[in-house]
């Protein structure tokens, strides 16, 4: 009997169809995969599933009983419980708190409650403080939090969307043991995730969306990776290919250089040269220093006041108060967290990218033309190919890729010299990030010094020039892109 049977189960927004007719059902004690494009309607079943958006069609079954959801606490009393990507944590209140948040026990004095959050989290192998508040967490903490909240509310289904998005590896094999506790418990599991690779790792079975309609659904055994991309997205994508370097064997510009940036204790010492032209890759563990760095260059933290090191811009020394300068002087930074700074999501994709025009110099104007906002908007949507089911969406409404791509364009509408994208692909489908690879590459043919951030060593090696390591707030390594390998990356990354 299946603990979860959707039938022929449509959503319209505007007359479009975000899904349409499609069938589902996750049997206890499975996991079943759902993978597809961004804007494919992973996350629309999913939210209709968990009480979150009402299917304008189809029916929705609990053990065989046909269900429908007025909201997600409706969800939640049938046992329904959904792990979204972008948490949905209250940061004034505890992790405890958060945990019990919709079936709290009366009269709970707090040291209680936070022991019981204690032995809770331990026994999910979770480093998280019960005590602290969720708005002092890094995003791998909330995911957890998630989880644990999760299994205190004996969900009989669980849907994970993109939970190990911001997972570090051995956080990742913490996931993965728990989703094999969960199994054995017999609860049915529902994944979402752009890792095909976790995907058929970890699923028993896979389903494939494609332009809001199902279009495989198997056994993860009869699927390989090229076998799922061909059904998302309709042909052959080229998987991470082996960057070539560009680099020139002329003089190359030196555009921006870093010498022993300092700050508190996540930088020590950074030190390193970015060229235009050319994509220069940056990676490390979490907590090497990577976007604090980053983050300095651009304005958004300040290095120490003291034997805080130097950044040379074009030769001259810079030291920025607020991103705004920095921006003056064509250094941008596309942030590692849409969701928190990379948008403002009850506007307008036009709105959004308008914005980050208006943040410049020329921009500065006392009068907001309406008509060059949507010249300029959609000049960008085009280029980077955002897609909406309406005219001009709020970005909210978009998939987690155009949401992406709109946070990219925010910042090159900006005309910099410099871009800094940290994560640009995290929680980004197959086909947009081979599109927004090779828009990457297309910044640096243009001339532009690109500096990539991510923990993804494909990725890292698919597009850069150069390779810099960063391990305990330093860059310890440098490689070109025809002698870095996973394995010399790691090793300097580690040791």
């Amino acid at each position: 009997m299946s603990a979860v049977r959707m039938v022929k189960v449509s959503k319209q927004y505007q007359g479009q169809f975000a899904i349409n007719e499609v069938d589902f059902d996750v049997n206890a004690g499975e996991v079943h995969s759902i993978v597809g494009e961004n804007g494919a309607g992973k996350s629309t079943l999913c939210k209709v599933l968990a009480g979150a958006t009402h299917a304008s069609a189809g029916k929705v079954f609990i053990e065989d009983r046909e269900t429908t959801f007025n909201e997600p606490k409706d969800a939640l009393e049938a046992g329904v419980f959904m792990v979204y990507q972008e948490t949905s944590l209250v940061p004034t209140m505890t992790v405890a708190q958060n945990i019990q948040l919709g079936k709290e026990k009366p009269l709970t004095r707090l040291r209680g409650l936070y022991i019981w959050g204690q032995q809770l989290l331990q026994s999910l192998n979770f480093q998280v403080d019960p005590q602290v508040l969720v708005s002092t967490l890094g995003a791998a903490q909330k995911q957890m939090v998630e989880i644990a909240r999760a299994v205190y509310h004996q969900a009989r289904v669980i849907i994970f969307d993109e939970p190990t998005a911001t997972l570090t590896p051995e956080e990742k094999q913490h996931f993965f043991d728990l989703i094999i506790n969960l199994k054995a418990r017999g609860t049915a599991i529902v994944f979402i995730s752009h890792a095909l690779e976790e995907a058929l790792e970890m699923s028993d079975r896979i389903t494939v969306l494609r332009d809001g309609k199902r279009v495989a659904s198997d056994t993860a055994k009869s699927f390989t990776r090229e076998s799922l991309v061909r059904a998302m997205v309709g042909r052959d994508v080229a998987s991470h290919e082996r960057g070539s370097s560009r680099l020139s064997t002329g003089l190359r510009k030196k555009v921006l250089t870093v010498e022993n940036l300092t700050m508190g204790a996540m930088v020590k010492n950074m030190s390193f040269s970015i060229y235009a032209g050319e994509v220069t890759g940056i990676s490390g563990l979490v907590g090497s220093g990577r976007t604090e760095t980053a983050k300095v260059i651009a304005g958004a933290f300040k290095r120490d006041l003291f034997h805080g090191g130097m950044v040379y811009l074009n030769g001259k020394p810079v030291r920025y108060r607020t991103p705004k300068h920095a921006i003056d002087d064509g250094i941008v930074y596309v942030t590692e967290d849409r969701k928190l700074n990379g948008f403002f999501e009850t506007m307008t994709v036009a709105e959004n990218i308008y914005l980050g025009w208006l943040a410049t110099k020329a921009g500065r104007t006392p009068v907001v033309s309406g008509k060059d906002q949507g010249a300029v908007s959609e000049s960008w949507m085009s280029r980077l190919r955002v897609k909406s089911v309406s005219r001009n969406p709020k970005v909210i409404e978009l998939s987690g890729g155009n949401q992406q791509k709109v946070v990219i364009a925010k910042s090159l509408v900006q005309k910099p010299q410099v871009v800094i994208l940290d994560e640009p692909t995290r929680g980004v489908d197959v086909g947009a990030i081979a599109e927004i690879h090779n828009f990457i590459r297309d910044l640096a043919q243009e001339g532009i010094a690109v500096v990539v951030i991510s923990s993804y060593l494909p990725e890292i090696l698919a597009i850069s020039d150069r390779v810099l390591v960063a391990r305990q707030g330093r860059i310890v390594e440098e490689f070109p892109a025809s002698e870095a390998t996973e394995e010399k990356i790691m090793y300097a990354a580690v040791h």
